[in-house]
């Protein structure tokens, strides 16, 4: 999986146990748009500062479950549609 942080917005404080539960690549954030499914992480002031692509859907669905383990909530796991862009957006409650 690939992940890139956004230019000019600051990093959530728990992002250094994402990035250490998750096995990820760092890259462009146009490389990981390209990716099949996309997560946005947002920080404390309600900005995704995070995207994580993900190749294959059991990529998705373990980094979905690695993020819920670290406490952080899907807004949208009750939908099925995108929303700015992801497939899913973690947040903490």
């Amino acid at each position: 999986m690939k992940t890139a942080l956004l230019d000019g917005v600051t990093p959530a404080k728990i992002d250094k146990q994402i990035i250490g539960n998750l096995l990820l690549d760092v890259a462009s954030v146009a490389d990981v748009r390209q990716e099949k499914l996309l997560i946005g992480v947002r920080n404390e002031a309600g900005q995704i500062y995070r995207l994580i692509g993900a190749p294959k859907a059991n990529n998705y669905t373990n980094a979905v479950e690695e993020l819920e383990d670290l406490g952080l909530v899907d807004e949208l796991q009750d939908t099925e549609d995108p929303q700015e862009g992801c497939d899913a957006i973690f947040s903490a409650p």
